[in-house]
């Protein structure tokens, strides 16, 4: 499986190396739609969902690998950070995995 849609609001990649990125711009993410909409599925509701920046996180065989510098997300991204951290994880070896998490970390998103 490449590509895994999620309720009009992001996506996921994996990748060969056992990684997969989530990126999500929904209500309820750290994203310029976090608080909108009571009940949470405004995004669901429209034929196009838009947002000025999403919330990534990156995941292996066992979980949620914590990207985040104070969480295990992180969110508030712009597209072009998206972009690098895409890049990120798809090039780690799957045994560099710690490198990864300080490459992520010292882009100070």
């Amino acid at each position: 499986m490449g590509f895994i849609a999620t309720q009009n609001k992001g996506f996921g990649m994996n990748f060969d190396n056992g990684f997969t990125i989530s990126v999500q711009w929904g209500t309820g993410n750290y994203c310029e739609k976090k608080n909108l909409g009571a009940d949470g599925d405004e995004e669901i509701k429209k034929s196009r969902w838009e947002s000025t920046s999403a919330e990534i996180a990156v995941f292996n065989d066992t979980g949620i690998v914590p990207v985040g510098n104070s969480d295990d997300v992180i969110g508030w991204c712009s597209a072009d950070e998206v972009a690098t951290i895409i890049t990120i994880v798809q090039s780690t070896h799957p045994d560099n995995q710690e490198e990864m998490v300080k490459e992520i970390k010292a882009l100070k998103i």
